[in-house]
């Protein structure tokens, strides 16, 4: 994973992670509302974010399990809240630990952060990839459908906050053409540049886009839209790839809330439990051995020796192994229990894997087991990512 964490230079030469000009919208806000110099225009963003419907649906999508089933299990919405607390976190910890971000010019925004992973879901479809496959081949000579260029059209143009000026309709003829007015929640343009994960302005048509499947980016209407966005947070004279330092963090946070909540959800449900996780069947190792290696070619190949960190079978059992390890090794007093029952030698290695069973049921029923695996493997997780000086993109990057 890569955080990226643009700099621009002030008026005065002095290297700035944010300036004026991020807090540009694509219309002026009335002044009756900007009449609160106690709310930041981020906070502003969020709140506009939590008490739109876009925001409240995510409570009808799942996200492992139907709602329904339980109350225990994590629908869209939870989801979003429990990525944008580990994001916000991610912020705040690296302008606390992290020496480029305790100049106070290079802080990052964790507000801009938690806008960003709160909204990070909303243009994802029910049905997870199958629902957005399905929705990008109905759409697939009108520009596609991909849910995080959804997620931006929601967020600008689909959401009923404001217009492009007061005194316009949504909708009306000029010429005999079509103009449409909308702007969304009319949000800053630096919150917006945080949910742009994908770089790639998408076809209008399917034989122009290339590959299979569905095309990551953003719609080709939003095109301009898009421009003004890298103006306001970048300059107009930047070339390269643009995806912002806020944005990355929230990719970081959503990888880590789902590969660890999802499979708390899984004990819970009794589908899973850490014994189980030794024995799956062996296209599910071979997935996840082609997918890390993937990413580890996609964001390491700048380094000469990211072969090396490639995985297989045996070191996706090798950590499983490390980090359930308690399951294996039995403490005195189980040990001491089984010699009290003069189990001989054969039948204690019966009653030994009797026991790591039991125990592997016992993690994944155990709420009180549950949470301390999470809040491990949120731990690791965040312990991983560190942060240094790439003169490719010539700026800081972190990784995890």
């Amino acid at each position: 994973m890569v955080l990226r964490a643009r700099r621009k230079k002030s008026k005065s030469g002095v290297v700035k992670l944010y300036s004026k000009s991020d807090d540009n919208r694509e219309s002026i806000i009335a002044k009756v509302h900007v009449n609160e110099p106690f709310r930041s225009e981020t906070r502003r963003d969020i709140a506009r974010l939590i008490h739109c419907p876009a925001f409240r649906r995510l409570q009808g999508k799942t996200q492992v399990f139907p709602e329904g089933d339980s109350d225990f299990f994590r629908n869209r919405l939870t989801h979003s809240m429990e990525v944008a607390q580990i994001a916000k976190s991610f912020a705040i910890r690296l302008n606390a630990t992290s020496s480029y971000f305790s100049d106070i010019n290079h802080k990052i925004n964790p507000d801009i952060v938690e806008f960003a992973a709160l909204a990070h879901d909303l243009g994802h479809p029910p049905f997870g990839h199958n629902g957005e496959e399905a929705l990008d081949a109905e759409m697939s000579d009108n520009g596609g459908f991909e849910g995080n260029a959804q997620t931006l059209h929601i967020l600008t143009r689909l959401e009923k906050k404001e217009l492009l000026t007061l005194s316009q309709a949504r909708v009306s003829f000029a010429d005999g053409s079509l103009v449409d007015n909308r702007v969304g929640l009319n949000l800053t343009h630096r919150c917006l540049a945080a949910v742009l994960k994908y770089d790639n302005c998408i076809p209008q048509r399917r034989e122009e886009r290339g590959g299979e499947g569905v095309q990551k980016g953003y719609y080709l209407e939003q095109n301009e839209l898009i421009k003004k966005i890298k103006k306001s947070v970048i300059g107009a004279d930047y070339v390269g790839d643009f995806k912002t330092i806020e944005c990355s963090i929230m990719d970081i946070s959503d990888d880590i809330a789902y590969s660890t909540y999802d499979v708390e959800d899984c004990f819970k449900a009794g589908i899973l439990d850490p014994l189980s996780m030794f024995s799956l069947d062996c296209f599910i190792y071979d997935n996840v051995v082609n997918t890390v290696n993937k990413r580890i070619e996609k964001y390491y190949s700048d380094i000469g020796s990211y072969k090396n960190f490639y995985i297989d079978r045996e070191k996706i059992q090798g950590v499983l192994f490390d980090l359930f390890s308690e399951l294996f090794y039995l403490d005195e007093n189980e040990l001491a229990f089984l010699l009290r029952r003069g189990i001989s030698r054969e039948s204690k290695k019966q009653q030994s894997a009797l026991i790591v069973h039991t125990l592997s049921r016992k993690m994944a029923s155990d709420g009180y087991s549950r949470t301390a695996l999470t809040s491990q493997l949120v731990q690791i997780f965040m312990d991983g990512v560190e942060l240094y000086r790439t003169l490719r993109f010539r700026n800081y990057i972190a990784r995890a």
